[in-house]
């Protein structure tokens, strides 16, 4: 384990050092937004309503922007078209055709890396606050380690992917089509691709996986999608169907429980969270884990032992194999030599500052109390501010809302945080996090690491039906592709480096994870929305968007779970190339399908979608 969190700190080192320049060009780029332009209106929608372009085109969405050739008609289109309205906080159509209309260049810049920051911050998010509330709560509940495996962990990694989904049916159009597709996008890439390369990765250590967990996965997934299938053929689902496919998971939860209990390998671990392929893996970031200890670098990663956090001319790698490489090689301890002491500190201290603008915001509205970051300065601003930023949610959410109920809700919101964190003040202490009703403080950490994952995922959901905009490519498309692959990544570096890197176990861990993962992803990011459609639609059904390609994508992600069904025990359930490079050679058949699909190429039709979508 400890040669997996070196690789992937190697990995990330550079990554965030990325994501913070390039979140210091995008701040430096929407101030210069407000001080220069007369767009200042682009964090919420515009309310002029000029209709000479609308009337032009003569349609009320967004799809034919591009009949327009300057960029001056279409900046007046996505104004007054009201389909051309984003459901985030941010209007991406606006900036790229009103504010970079003459430099198209530098709108695909800003809104690209917005994208890979949107992505950094979900699974961050999921990984140091939704991640750690989870751990905590698995020990004050005194779950086993199945039941913990199954429910919390699973729910853990597959945050980003939920709420996106959820994000996608609760927006304005509520029709899910991003949604479905991410989902099912990130359960073919991460059981097709990612057992992929694992096989591949470690064909010549004949390593081999349990015969009755994996078929009782793999049957299980296929139970899944031919439920889904089902309710995408009928078109429609109601109050209780959505409330059917969200018990599947539960059923499932029951199987494995009761499995391991008749097995008796219901075998104790310390911390069930260590096995998790994104928590403290690759996004498990925290630059700051102790109030006032300015020591830690951004580059710093967070080890188990506070005690080794190094000093801030250590170039901030915290574990035995690098202070061993260190050790040999001198220059490693200011980064190859490239600087002094000195100048390191300095430059570190530089990084350890433009982290701070990602990094506050969550940390002073996410109460944490664990052992490792407890705060006391940080927990009584986090639970004095949390009820303010969970009014300033609801309130962006009802857009009727008048000016002087809101006053009255802020206030409220507000009165509310100043008797938390009074009671947070008297009752904690500086030197560890608190013992006693330790209960509300996870709770309250779950709600806010739920509330910013929520937050986050709707914007990323938003940009990216407006790249589908600026593209001319169905959103759809892009959650099946972009958006799977963004929430898949982490899933993909951390499992394959620990099977490569560790033994027999880490390869059971990576391949069971890559599936149970999935199952969970399906039913329960799915299944909620469903469940939210139907609640808000009821006694009304809730209408599937009719989308032929969905056929298509169940179709070879059932292909992908029945070649590993079949191969795998054929092969004495060892892991080879011909199982890895069958599920590969299977996703790319799809991709490249739908890659035709969407530039027109091949229509997808013919007697099967004929049957099921004809009236």
């Amino acid at each position: 384990m400890a040669r997996v969190n070196s690789s992937l700190t190697q990995v990330r080192k550079p990554f965030i050092l990325f994501v913070n320049i390039s979140f210091l060009f995008l701040l430096s780029f929407y101030c210069t937004i407000l001080l220069f332009s007369s767009n200042s209106h682009l964090l919420h929608q515009s309310k002029r309503s000029t209709n000479r372009v609308q009337k032009l085109d003569g349609t009320v969405n967004c799809s034919q922007v591009h009949h327009f050739h300057t960029y001056q008609e279409k900046c007046e289109y996505v104004k007054s078209t009201k389909g051309c309205r984003s459901d985030g906080y941010i209007d991406y159509l606006q900036i790229f055709y009103c504010i970079c209309g003459s430099s198209p260049g530098l709108g695909y810049t800003v809104l690209i890396l917005w994208l890979i920051l949107l992505f950094y911050l979900l699974a961050n998010t999921a990984a140091n606050y939704f991640c750690s509330s989870l751990e905590s709560l698995s020990k004050i509940l005194q779950l086993s380690p199945t039941i913990a495996g199954v429910t919390l962990l699973s729910l853990g990694n597959g945050a980003p992917d939920v709420f996106a989904s959820l994000a996608s049916f609760m927006g304005t159009t509520g029709s899910g089509g991003v949604g479905l597709n991410s989902v099912l996008g990130g359960a073919f890439f991460v059981s097709s691709v990612v057992v992929g390369v694992i096989s591949i990765s470690i064909s010549s250590k004949g390593v081999s996986v349990d015969k009755s967990s994996f078929i009782r996965d793999v049957l299980f997934f296929l139970l899944t999608l031919g439920s889904l299938l089902a309710i995408v053929i009928v078109g429609a689902i109601n109050i209780w169907g959505a409330i059917a496919f969200v018990s599947l998971y539960f059923i499932y939860v029951f199987i494995v429980s009761a499995a391991h209990i008749c097995r008796k390998k219901d075998i104790k671990v310390s911390n069930i969270f260590d096995i998790s392929p994104i928590t403290r893996t690759l996004f498990a970031y925290d630059p700051n884990e102790q109030f006032g200890d300015f020591s830690t670098p951004l580059l710093g990663y967070v080890n188990d032992d506070v005690e080794k956090l190094g000093s801030i001319e250590k170039c901030g790698v915290n574990n035995d194999t690098e202070d061993e490489d260190r050790e040999d090689n001198p220059q490693n301890g200011n980064c190859f030599g490239l600087f002094d002491s000195t100048v390191w500190g300095y430059f570190s201290w530089f990084l350890y500052i433009i982290e701070l603008p990602i990094y506050l915001p969550r940390r002073m509205t996410i109460p944490v109390v664990s052992e490792e970051r407890w705060s006391k300065f940080f927990g009584v601003i986090s639970v004095t501010l949390a009820p303010v930023l969970l009014v300033a949610l609801w309130v962006s959410q009802n857009k009727t809302i008048g000016y002087n109920r809101s006053l009255v809700v802020y206030l409220a919101g507000g009165l509310v945080g100043i008797v938390f964190g009074t009671v947070a003040f008297v009752t904690t202490k500086s030197a560890n996090p608190p013992k006693r009703c330790l209960l509300p403080w996870l709770v309250g950490g779950f709600l806010m690491s739920v509330a910013w994952t929520y937050i986050i995922a709707n914007e990323l959901v938003s940009l990216l039906v407006s790249l589908g905009n600026i593209f001319g490519i169905s959103p759809s498309i892009l959650g099946l592709t972009l958006l799977a692959w963004g929430n898949s990544i982490g899933d993909l570096v951390a499992n394959v480096a620990m099977a490569v890197n560790g033994d027999q176990d880490g390869a059971q861990i990576a391949i069971s994870g890559s599936y149970a993962g999935p199952i969970f992803n399906t039913i329960m990011g799915l299944g909620l929305g469903f469940v939210f459609k139907t609640w808000t639609e009821y006694p009304s059904s809730f209408v599937i968007p009719k989308d032929n390609s969905m056929y298509v994508t169940i179709g070879f992600l059932m292909a992908g779970l029945l070649w590993a069904l079949v191969i795998l025990p054929r092969r004495n359930m060892k892991l080879d190339k011909v199982l890895g490079c069958g599920l590969v050679a299977i996703y790319f058949c799809f991709l490249s399908l739908r890659l035709a699909q969407t530039l027109g190429g091949v229509p997808i039709q013919g007697p099967l979608t004929a049957i099921f979508l004809e009236p």
